[in-house]
């Protein structure tokens, strides 16, 4: 009998780290994807706010709602027992009181059944990071290109390109790391970088087009896989199947199929006895 995988905890991840064991994360937001995703392996789910751009079909992720999240982590936490789930602070919910911020972190927990969360920003936030720490909740932390931020950066840029930038976020690391964060995702910045931050730190890092020297890397579910419609391109992402284009020729094909009558054909139809009544039926019909 196959031994049966065990969950995967925050203490796995240090432990991939210390082993020099790469870990992979990949997003989801539904039930059926995060069920092929833990099929498939993956260490780690993150319910992240991209869920704005792939799923809702805003522009950016800064509509994306405590709701949202907590409703997607709730489908995504149904499906799945081994990889750990990560779901994601939205805009906003992390910048106000303490209080206020713990009520919004106690609804991911609670409510979406999330196992920890994610956090962008750097030294401005170690302390609300603390904060989670201390009441019992892991946080995972996020840098270099942020993208709740994006209208203060003014677009999608890579981050850290000069020293100063490059110090700003070295420093930034540090601090979520003493701050108590288990993990950190460095997004956009050069691989050089992120190889550094990776290094200076012993909590993992993540990295999404951050390069191959980071402890782990995670990926977009619908850029991965090409699900959807007119998906750009990105330097950073390998498509690794194209799923939107073998569905749209699936429902083309159903398309054409309802329209010329093929479907539904003799192997697709059910078929009963006939009854006196539905011979009676048929009479009465064919007499009128």
């Amino acid at each position: 009998m196959e031994k049966q995988a065990k969950p995967v905890t925050t203490a796995k991840f240090q432990k991939m780290k210390k082993e020099g064991t790469p870990i992979s994360v990949i997003t989801a937001y539904d039930y059926p994807s995060a069920k092929l995703a833990e099929e498939a392996g993956v260490d780690a789910i993150l319910v992240g706010d991209s869920l704005g751009n792939v799923v809702l079909g805003h522009e950016s992720t800064l509509p994306v709602t405590l709701d949202d999240i907590i409703y997607h982590t709730r489908a995504v936490t149904r499906a799945v027992t081994i990889p750990l789930v990560v779901a994601d602070m939205p805009f906003m919910t992390y910048h106000g009181s303490r209080d206020e911020t713990l009520r919004g972190v106690a609804r991911l927990m609670r409510e979406g059944l999330a196992k920890t969360i994610k956090m962008e920003g750097g030294a401005e936030i170690a302390e609300t990071v603390q904060n989670c720490v201390q009441a019992g909740v892991p946080v995972m932390g996020h840098l270099g290109f942020t993208p709740q931020s994006v209208h203060r950066i003014g677009g999608y840029f890579i981050q850290g390109k000069t020293e100063k930038d490059a110090r700003k976020l070295i420093d930034d690391a540090i601090a979520l790391e003493q701050a108590g964060a288990y993990a950190i995702v460095l997004e956009l910045m050069p691989e050089e970088l992120a190889g550094e931050i990776s290094r200076r730190l012993s909590i993992p890092t993540i990295g999404i087009g951050a390069g191959s020297q980071c402890d782990g890397q995670v990926l977009v579910f619908h850029d991965m896989l090409q699900y959807g419609s007119g998906i750009p391109p990105k330097k950073f992402v390998k498509p690794y199947a194209r799923i939107g284009d073998m569905m749209r020729e699936g429902i083309a094909q159903y398309v054409k199929e309802v329209k010329n009558r093929s479907f539904p054909d003799e192997a697709h139809s059910f078929h009963g006895e006939q009854t006196a009544v539905g011979a009676s039926y048929g009479a009465e019909g064919a007499a009128k």
